[in-house]
């Protein structure tokens, strides 16, 4: 019995002892897989190349400053366009001023003649059918020249809104007048409004033709080269010739025959 435990112990330990060794080393070998894993990753991804880094962001620069430039131009166009649309509105802002003013001085010279009696006329179907013709004929007269509306010479036609064709023309002249003052009055109140929004779109326009071109020239100047470059490209090396003599040389050197 001794004999036979000794043969199991003696025939068994050594085995086991292979099967603990071969796990050992297949974890060892796993262990060192794992570890060495991460270095080979990092030694696989590739080194940055400052040259090609350099290029892509000057092409950027480049492609920026374009895109700038062209945006420059077309706002300084635009700027130009509202200006001369700013100088027509205050052309036409102007002459809307005149008009009014001149409209006001009739209105004026007629209120003073109002302070006068109106002149004795026969009250007859004749005379108002008179006075009525010239208030048509006045009232048609100023919305061809554009100082009464379509809506004032209706008012005008249809006898209504103060219009009075039993007045005589002296008075309806007054009326008229005045109808004619506030019209242009109007018109120049809505050519000045006009005037005002095309200034401030003038001014907004200039204002964005300006940023752009400032942006466009530093844009431009970013692709200079800098200092910095210059001094690299300084320190770059430059090959030396080479060593070898010339065919010319070389025969230059040579002795002659005697």
């Amino acid at each position: 019995m001794p004999q036979t435990v000794l043969y199991h112990f003696l025939t068994e330990v050594p085995e086991a002892a292979a099967i603990w060794s071969a796990l050992l080393l297949l974890a060892l070998g796993l262990l060192a897989v794992l570890v060495a894993r991460p270095e080979r990753e990092g030694a696989s991804d590739p080194v940055p190349d400052p040259a090609a880094q350099e290029a892509a962001r000057r092409a950027d620069l480049r492609r920026y400053a374009d895109e700038v430039a062209v945006a420059a131009a077309g706002a300084g166009q635009t700027a130009r366009r509202r200006r001369e649309q700013w100088l027509t509105a205050q052309d036409e802002a102007e002459r809307a001023w005149r008009a009014y003013d001149e409209a006001e001085g009739a209105a004026r010279r007629f209120a003073t003649a109002a302070a006068l009696p109106a002149p004795q006329t026969p009250r007859t179907p004749a005379e108002y059918a008179a006075r009525e013709r010239w208030l048509h004929h006045a009232a048609m007269t100023a919305h061809w020249r554009g100082d009464l509306s379509a809506r004032q010479l209706a008012d005008v036609l249809a006898h209504r809104n103060g219009w009075d064709p039993r007045r005589h023309p002296a008075e309806q002249e007054i009326v008229l007048a005045r109808a004619v003052r506030e019209s242009r009055r109007a018109v120049w109140a809505a050519a000045a409004e006009r005037e005002r929004r095309a200034w401030r779109d003038a001014e907004l326009a200039a204002e964005a033709a300006r940023t752009l071109s400032a942006e466009a020239y530093a844009a431009t100047g970013a692709l200079r080269p800098t200092p910095a470059d210059r001094a690299t490209a300084a320190r770059t090396p430059v090959p030396a010739p080479s060593a070898v003599p010339s065919a010319a040389a070389r025969a230059t050197a040579a002795p002659r025959p005697a």
